[in-house]
């Protein structure tokens, strides 16, 4: 089934998925979309299960299954199927003119391949149904740096696609080796925000290299903006077709209506059917430039996950991390703040209340969250993000809302 419309979406979820027709219960027959609840993902995921799923409107009969993030004991899935894939890469497709490529660009795509990872397939597929015609080098992220830089400078590469992280440490390694390679021209971003902090190496090792996004997308929300041609400021996009966008008031949940005033992201697909998703909030933070057109400025992470370099942790998993190394000692509350440090991005936990043993608890937090969250502590080895921190705020130091009093559960100190 293919939802070409709001009400026709609407009517499908409700007969066809448990979630949906439990969450909507007391709607009436044909409700607009203010009138939709915003999902709450700790439902959303509890629902979403490998076995006995409450969430899908029928059976995965074909298609992909992808990681989206979560706990080894809780992991969190999204699936498409073979139609809601196809579409999706060839939307995204539409906005890589706007991003500056041209017929002949040999495109190295530097993006993570395998363990149920979905950006190297994605950015693959995309490149493959894009308006113009490119040379793929599928190079993938795990590849030694060495191989990297030596297969760019064999092939001439002109276009390279990557996690920030990603550039910046073969921006490292291309300086400290061959110099700088010249015929690069642009690099792609996903997947985590680019910092003012990275663009000298960057420049030193791609001179010639413009940074634009490769779009605007995410494993559960699916794809939400394109990159805006002309546009200095790679931040900003605009919203694809067949997708409804929401900055909502962060205190009230109000749609915003206006240009500059910043708001959570909340977005429903009229195209993904099999696992729905009706205004759900993606985690991140933005503002429209200009509502008419669907322009938008993305502005941060949101309090629903915290984006680590390419690792997002949710903070509910964090929530639970953190009660159970405390094990019954008074946590009177969790600050998620993100920071950068010598130009990589770091996890702090800033804790309230009193405990005995700061230190050692401060390292069995650590200890379970490489546990439970395996790719944060593999990125800390690869030297792409720092190690986690753990300060001590007190009973009354951490920061809350001034207007609400309400606790500020995540803080990101990163700037732009």
């Amino acid at each position: 089934m293919a939802a070409s419309t709001l009400p026709a979406l609407i009517r499908f979820v409700r007969e066809n998925s448990p979630y949906y027709r439990d969450l909507y219960a007391h709607l009436p027959e044909n409700p607009e979309l203010a009138e939709l609840p915003i999902v709450d993902h700790a439902s959303y995921w509890a629902a979403n299960t490998l076995r006995d799923n409450r969430l899908h409107t029928g059976e995965h009969r074909g298609g992909l299954v992808f990681k989206t993030g979560g706990t080894t004991s809780a992991p969190r899935v999204s699936v498409y199927t073979r139609a809601e894939w196809r579409e999706m890469s060839e939307t995204f497709s539409t906005g890589l003119t706007g991003a500056g490529l041209v017929d002949g660009d040999r495109v190295a795509n530097l993006f993570y391949a395998g363990e149920l990872y979905s950006s190297f397939i994605f950015t693959l597929n995309t490149l493959q149904d894009a308006p113009v015609d490119t040379v793929q080098l599928p190079i993938a992220g795990s590849a030694p740096l060495d191989f990297v830089a030596n297969t760019l400078a064999e092939f001439g590469a002109t276009v390279l696609a990557a996690p920030p992280t990603s550039l910046c440490q073969l921006a490292q390694h291309v300086a400290d080796t061959v110099g700088a390679l010249p015929l690069v021209r642009i690099l792609l971003f996903s997947g985590e925000a680019f910092y003012g902090d990275q663009r000298a190496l960057i420049g030193a090792a791609f001179p010639n290299a413009e940074v634009r996004s490769i779009g605007y997308a995410s494993v559960d929300g699916g794809i939400l903006g394109g990159p805006v041609a002309g546009e200095q400021d790679a931040r900003i996009h605009r919203v694809f077709p067949g997708r409804i966008m929401e900055i909502l008031d962060i205190d009230s949940g109000e749609p915003i209506t206006e240009a500059g005033r910043p708001g959570r992201v909340v977005v429903t697909d009229l195209v993904r059917t099999l696992q729905p998703v009706l205004r759900y909030p993606v985690g991140d933070l933005a503002e429209w430039t200009e509502v008419e057109s669907g322009t938008f400025r993305l502005l941060g992470r949101s309090d629903e996950g915290a984006r680590v370099g390419p690792v997002t942790v949710y903070l509910d998993d964090l929530r639970s991390i953190v009660e159970g190394a405390a094990a019954g000692q008074s946590i009177t509350g969790i600050q998620v703040v993100l920071r950068r440090k010598e130009a990589k991005d770091q996890l702090v936990l800033r804790l309230g209340g009193a405990v005995t043993g700061e230190r050692e608890l401060a390292e069995a937090i650590a200890a379970r969250l490489d546990e439970v969250r395996p790719m944060f502590a593999d990125h800390v080895r690869r030297g792409l993000i720092q190690p986690l921190a753990v300060e001590w705020a007190g009973t009354n130091g951490l920061t809350v809302n001034p207007r609400t009093g309400k606790l500020v559960r995540l803080l990101d100190e990163r700037g732009a």
